[in-house]
């Protein structure tokens, strides 16, 4: 991969371009523990699901470090993120054990928290006070 691969971080455009589904089904003004409460929320339905549900949990879970590579994050970061996926997949293979996992283990929560660490650390500008 060249540096040229890699895109610049733009808060706005990585919102529109990348993330513009999932921004769209957020009201404006929704707070990051709101957001992570309904993706929890949603993977646990999804989960649910035999097979096909877990087919999709992973696929979203790579979406989510698929940008994070965009994102810039370092292979030790994205690492992280792949084995969180991977553990989160296996764990949900098991029936009726991985959907009670599921509970206990959120991949696509750690992941976020990764990437919000990292933005907060290398783009503060970027960072949302709650108040």
């Amino acid at each position: 991969m060249s540096t040229s691969d890699k895109r610049e971080f733009d808060p706005q455009g990585w919102t529109t371009d990348s993330a513009r589904p999932m921004a769209l089904s957020f009201p404006t003004g929704t707070d990051t523990a709101s957001i992570r409460a309904r993706v929890e929320a949603m993977e646990m339905l999804l989960g649910l699901i035999p097979v096909l549900g877990d087919v999709i949990t992973t696929a979203l879970g790579a979406y989510i470090v698929w940008e994070a590579r965009n994102l810039g994050l370092s292979k030790w970061q994205l690492s992280r993120m792949g084995a969180n996926v991977a553990f989160d997949t296996l764990i949900g293979l098991v029936p009726l054990v991985g959907d009670a996992a599921d509970l206990m283990f959120r991949s696509n929560s750690r992941n976020l928290r990764i990437i919000k660490k990292h933005l907060d650390k290398h783009h503060p500008q970027t960072r949302v006070i709650a108040g």
